[in-house]
């Protein structure tokens, strides 16, 4: 199901050279004889004979113009180099031994046992190390990976590190310039920024390379530079560029063409240039001066090479401005193209064959997996796609991608590459996008080459990075278990066969790390069992990327059997085992009436009434609750007529009088909108509940926080409307406010002292109460309702326990208050435990977006601890939440990847109490009364349990409904 050459139209053929000097000899040669076969003609004719002015630097023209023909390339004695050209001196040799080597090649599928040899910044050998080779390298550091899994360097092919830095300032964003849609003469490397502290967070997630891309504001954002993530001795952004290509070190001819990498974009994100139509022509007009240059410079040569120098005419014909484009119509750039729908991968293919040039790569891309056909009729060749795996809907162009879709293209011989597009998703967790892209069916093999060889390919570097052979850059990663698992964490990180994990300490003490602690059983060193999905995948196809996702196939008596497990939540809101199956013979059957467990283990199953559903050892259990997200309140972020549109906030511009009301308290619940996608995938994949509110978080789109947030709600995310039995769980469930700094790329906003002063006032009372301003926070005040505070800053967190100490002692309450976001936490974990505030991390791994989240807590590889084992350390009750709504689903993986890096200092009772007991109780979410929903609804697992990466949702089970939802 890899990548299969096709008959379509390829690239004009090029010139592969392989020795410059010795062919502009052979024109200098033929220039004189041209101009010597014309002197004799013209004496024999006893004619006046014509003096040919041969300008003095006609080999230096003639060596540009055979330059022009070169196919790009590594050198032809690449692989066999003895010193990488990025060696810094006096780095050790290591001899990695009794690994498990992913080597990329084979389509991905070649995996080795053996040891690897890195020297002088490359891979000496690999698999059986000569012995020779061992007493040349004797001094080699011997890393023995017992038995671990080491695969090359991660390459994210879609990457904005250092033009959108960490955290995010106004002083660093240079992502997009608003000077036109067409800016190719742009370069990303003249933004970079060596300081972004991203570069070490990606490395601890085993990234080592990455393609650093103009933003897609522009149709043609400028020029794109494949980097190395390690700082270099010299310190300059340039030093990081892994094949710095002629128009970065200014050598026209050289004995070797390197790729260049140029960012073009298409859809939405250019509408303030004007429609499509407009951006087409933009393109167009483009290329076709492009061509008027490259026409110009073919001429010029032709005459040079044929050695009619007198009617040359003026210099060799160029253009800084379109010399970019010119290389691309010479088949000498690697074009990543943003591009989501039908319509704009239609316009980008037809434009490569108008001017014919080709395209490596089109990212995002959400509808390429419903039109393949149309992508291999683009000129030279089909491009890669390059994707996310489950972000999608978050604009209308992204609203078709799907889940299936890498599968989907790989069964078409798609080249399928996964992207982080950092910091829309942190380049540490590239990996799980190719985790993710597996459990819905990508073959292992192209899920792990997904990240590394096929990326590398495209960007034309397959030679150096993503592949470990000998002679290839010594970019090379140790495991601490099948980089396929979830959770899966570097032990060891290489670049340039400079060890950067563990990071080298600056004090000369070691830093002793754990990594990887319960991962020692083989089953750790195996792909993980995944679920089939062909239905669902042939259902998407056949839907045209919009499958119905609530066919309810409702029943009121059905036989779950091969049950291994059964989960409930008692009275207390804690969730017990209350069947579990030790052996396979044990595993039993569980016989479901009206939405109720009436029997489990050994029950009579025989009644031909009763639909049976095989959970092949899957389990029972409660459903799950997300957090964070505006699920439910909106169907397409970017559209503002799919949500609730934006709520006045207080302190940005006056309440409208009709409110009467000073704070403007607005309820979630009077915006709820059921049967959106995200809240439908969500309950398709455990998440049965959802507490949103109107709070807005900071993120990159420049959207505020609404300081007063009003009242949350909360509801079941599989009901279809309001007026459902069951649908409204609880319909004012906690009052939100948000406290931080001003947006960094906005740089307005209220100071963090007004926001405070506000707050006390309104909670010491001073706002009548008998509007909804001053009713609300008299309920917070008192510990009514929770007062759930969106908040990063540990600074502001302090004052922010100072306010609830005041404000008890004034009115003798004790608040019920919770820190929501809470980066910093982990900083006042004691203090914050000794208060007994609730902190909900959200995201539930940590990155530092703005000022106020900077002293984030990243655990292994980089810390031993996380902020979640830090704060239930000082028995803090903590919960995890989620920022977008497409991330909701992904809520029960979160939850075991939180255990996971926690090196077994979270128990499985604090997951449980994680998992299923702490949001609850943290928002202020009252059990339903009647006795048959006091367990809530029960979701059952076909193929293991609730956080197995093995397992799939197939039905849920409504007591309140009385009935069970079959998927």
């Amino acid at each position: 199901m890899g990548y299969h050459p096709r008959d379509v139209q390829r690239p004009r053929p090029t010139l592969r050279i392989t020795s410059i000097p010795t062919l502009i000899f052979v024109f200098a040669i033929a220039s004189v004889l041209t101009i010597w076969a014309s002197t004799t003609t013209l004496i024999s004719t006893h004619h006046t004979p014509t003096v040919h002015n041969v300008p003095m630097n006609s080999q230096d023209i003639l060596a540009r113009c055979v330059s022009l023909k070169t196919a790009p390339g590594p050198p032809q004695a690449f692989d066999s180099r003895e010193v990488s050209d990025r060696y810094e001196p006096g780095t050790s040799a290591f001899f990695i031994k009794n690994a498990i080597i992913f080597t990329g090649e084979k389509n991905g599928s070649e995996v080795i046992h053996g040891s690897i040899l890195m020297d002088k910044g490359i891979i000496k050998s690999i698999g059986k190390v000569p012995k020779h080779l061992l007493e040349i390298a004797s001094h080699a550091i011997v890393v023995d990976a017992k038995g671990a899994w080491v695969t090359p360097g991660l390459v994210d092919l879609h990457s904005h590190l250092g033009v959108l830095s960490a955290p995010i300032m106004a002083g660093s964003n240079d992502l997009n310039s608003v000077h036109g849609p067409i800016l190719p003469w742009l370069r990303s490397i003249d933004g970079f920024n060596t300081h972004d502290e991203s570069f070490q967070l990606s490395i601890a997630g085993g990234v080592t390379s990455a393609q650093v891309l103009p933003g897609s504001g522009n149709a043609i954002g400028g020029q794109a530079f494949m980097i190395k993530l390690r700082k270099t001795s010299e310190g300059s952004p340039s030093s990081m560029v892994i094949e710095p290509p002629h128009s970065l070190t200014g050598k026209k001819t050289e004995d070797h063409v390197r790729w260049r990498h140029l960012k073009q974009a298409c859809g939405e994100n250019l509408r303030h240039y004007g429609t499509r139509m407009d951006s087409a022509w933009a393109f167009r007009s483009a290329y076709d001066e492009a061509r008027k240059v490259k026409l110009a410079q073919d001429a010029f040569c032709a005459k040079a090479e044929a050695g009619l120098w007198d009617n040359i005419g003026s210099d060799f014909p160029e253009s800084l401005q379109w010399e970019a484009l010119v290389d691309v119509l010479r088949g000498r750039v690697k074009i990543s193209n943003h591009c989501y729908e039908a319509v704009d991968l239609d316009n980008i293919v037809r434009l490569s064959n108008e001017f014919e040039f080709p395209i490596a790569s089109f990212h995002h891309a959400s509808e390429a997996w419903l039109v393949p056909g149309l992508l291999k009729k683009t000129w030279g060749g089909t491009p890669g796609v390059a994707m996310f795996a489950t972000n999608h809907r978050y604009k209308r162009e992204a609203y078709r991608g799907s889940e299936f879709a890498p599968r989907v293209l790989a069964d078409e011989g798609i080249p399928v590459i996964m992207k982080s597009d950092h910091p829309v998703i942190n380049s540490r967790y590239l990996l799980y996008e190719a985790q993710q892209a597996h459990y819905f069916s990508l073959p292992a093999n192209l899920s792990l080459a997904s990240v590394t060889s096929t990326p590398a390919t495209i960007a034309g570097l397959s030679h150096r990075i993503g592949f470990l052979r000998e002679g290839a850059d010594a970019d090379v990663v140790i495991w601490d278990s099948h980089p396929l698992r979830l959770g899966a964490t570097p032990v060891k990180v290489w670049i340039d066969g400079i060890l950067q994990i563990p990071v080298p300490s600056k004090t000369g003490q070691p830093s002793n790390i754990e990594v990887g602690k319960g991962k020692s059983d083989d089953g750790w060193k195996k792909a993980p069992e995944v679920p089939n999905w062909d239905e669902e995948r042939k259902k998407a196809l056949d839907w045209d990327g919009l499958p119905p996702l609530l066919e309810k196939s409702q029943e009121d008596r059905i036989v779950f059997s091969n049950v291994k497990s059964v989960w409930r939540r008692e009275l207390d809101g804690n969730v017990r085992v209350e069947f579990n199956a030790a052996t396979d013979k044990e595993i039993g059957a569980v016989v479901v009436e009206n939405g109720q467990i009436i029997c489990m283990g050994s029950c009579l199953t025989s009644s031909g009434a009763m639909k049976v559903v095989d959970l092949r050892g899957g389990s029972i259990a409660p459903g799950l609750m997300t957090y964070g997200s505006p699920l439910g309140l909106e169907e397409i972020t970017a559209e503002p007529s799919t949500g609730d549109g934006i709520p006045y906030d207080a302190f940005a511009r006056n309440v409208p009088s009709i409110l009467d009301d000073t704070g403007g308290i607005v309820r979630a619940m009077d915006a709820l909108m059921f049967g959106t996608r995200d809240a439908l995938t969500a309950y398709r994949s455990g998440i049965t509940l959802a507490t949103s509110s109107l709070s807005k978080a900071y993120y990159l789109d420049g959207t505020p926080g609404h300081i007063i947030s009003g009242l949350s709600t909360t509801f079941r995310t599989g009901s279809l409307h309001a007026l459902e039995r069951g649908a409204i769980v609880q319909d004012m469930t906690a009052l939100h406010v948000h406290i931080g700094r001003a947006h960094p790329l906005i740089g307005k906003g209220v100071s963090v002292s007004t926001q405070i002063a506000a707050l006390r006032r309104l909670l010491f009372g001073w706002e009548t109460k008998d509007k909804e301003t001053g009713y609300w926070f008299k309920q917070a005040a008192e510990g009514v309702v929770p007062l759930v505070i969106d908040v990063h800053s540990a600074d502001i967190m302090a004052t922010l326990l100072i306010v609830k100490i005041e404000v008890e002692d004034r009115i003798g309450s004790r608040m019920r208050m919770v820190f929501s976001g809470a980066t910093e936490a982990h900083l006042l974990a004691k203090e914050i435990g000794e208060a007994d505030v609730g902190v909900i991390l959200r995201p539930s791994r940590p990155y530092p977006v703005t000022w106020d989240q900077r002293q984030i807590l990243p655990g292994p590889p980089l810390t031993n601890d996380t902020a979640l084992v830090k704060l239930l350390q000082h028995g803090v009750t903590v919960g995890l939440g989620v920022q977008e709504s497409w991330e909701a689903r992904n809520g029960r993986f979160d939850i075991q990847w939180a255990v996971l890096e926690s090196n077994g200092k979270v128990s499985q009772r604090e997951m449980r109490a994680v998992a299923y007991t702490n949001l609850p109780k943290l928002l202020g979410v009252r059990e339903v009364e009647n006795d048959k929903s006091i367990m809530g609804d029960m979701v059952a697992y076909e193929g293991g349990g609730a956080f197995d990466f093995s397992s799939k949702v197939v039905a849920i089970i409504s007591p309140e409904r009385q009935l069970v939802d079959l998927l």
